[in-house]
């Protein structure tokens, strides 16, 4: 098996290529990773290091919304059995801010992935989507036939990649899989989300901002139970086209969040409160049904499990 996997040098990356070279021995992988410096780079460099000596594997450090589709076949002249495109330029917040950079990164660089994979006749592409696509929408839990309203320019990004997949799907017949993550965490979670920046704040005694009165509720789903998800849609060979909802089937408002986090580490938190923050949304909430049935999908690991593992892997890195 030969895969292109992209954003290997992320959080869910390192984690899905970690989980690929376990399930599937003597697998090729070629990832495409282009360090964006919207964290720490020095974080995805170390992510991506237990990688760079196995056989058959090459990093490519390159953006894909800056690639012709000539330049990746040079670099990539090996056929490819399946895409998992999981490169995005991440963050609600900072996308309102700069929308064209969303706009190339999420949206060119997916189009050109999708070019590529016509020009290599690559039958099998399993896209990251986002369920910021949602917006704010109350019929919940959330089915993957919703009306979609997304309030931030990373969602609307998250979405026109769902809409160039069918697109592409129905013109070059690749199969297309959009998997919609909801909330991931887990060892090695980006230092921007709110459980990493909880636990810091707390291991420090550091007062925890809240936005808003605290009752905004999130799925919060651990990140081994979502790279399950996609390693099943890698697999799946059923229709030509399906959006999946990957999340944990459970929205947990945020100040219950904030006790668990504290249980976790053994600390009380100083909270306080901040105002709302635009592009956030109230609620997600997954219905998780349709996973269930196509990929047999079943998220186990529970908040405080997964909490457990991410405080452990937190006290890890602080060299307790």
């Amino acid at each position: 098996m030969y895969l292109l996997v992209t954003g290997g040098a992320g959080f869910i990356g390192h984690h899905l290529l970690a989980a690929l070279y376990a399930k599937y021995p003597g697998v090729q992988i070629t990832c495409i990773d282009n360090f964006d410096p919207f964290y720490d780079v020095a974080i995805k460099e170390k992510n991506i290091q237990p990688f760079l000596d196995k056989p058959g594997f090459r990093l490519l450090r390159i953006d894909l919304g800056q690639t012709s589709i000539s330049h990746l076949q040079s670099l990539i002249p090996e056929p490819i059995d399946a895409i998992l495109h999981l490169a995005a330029k991440a963050g609600v917040r900072p996308s309102i801010e700069n929308p064209a950079s969303y706009q190339q990164a999420n949206v060119v660089g997916s189009q050109n992935l999708l070019e590529f994979a016509v020009s290599k006749n690559i039958p099998h592409f399993v896209f990251a989507s986002s369920s910021s696509v949602y917006g704010i929408n109350d019929h919940f839990p959330w089915k993957e036939d919703e009306e979609l309203i997304p309030i931030s320019p990373y969602a609307s990004t998250k979405l026109a990649g769902e809409h160039l997949g069918k697109t592409y799907s129905e013109q070059h017949n690749i199969r297309f899989i959009a998997l919609r993550f909801f909330t991931v965490y887990g060892p090695g979670q980006r230092p921007d989300l709110a459980i990493h920046k909880f636990t810091k704040a707390i291991f420090n005694e550091e007062p925890l901002t809240v936005y808003g009165d605290g009752s905004t509720s999130r799925d919060y789903t651990y990140v081994g139970d979502t790279v399950n998800g996609i390693l099943a849609a890698l697999e799946y060979q059923g229709s030509n086209f399906e959006i999946i909802n990957l999340g944990n089937h459970y929205s947990i408002p945020l100040l219950e969040l904030i006790r668990a986090v504290e249980k976790a580490v053994g600390k009380k938190a100083e909270l306080q409160y901040g105002p709302e923050q635009p592009g956030d949304v109230p609620k997600t909430y997954a219905d998780i049904s349709k996973a269930q049935q196509l990929l047999g999908y079943n998220p186990s690991t529970t908040l405080e499990v997964g909490l457990a593992h991410f405080v452990q892997w937190y006290r890890e890195q602080r060299g307790e």
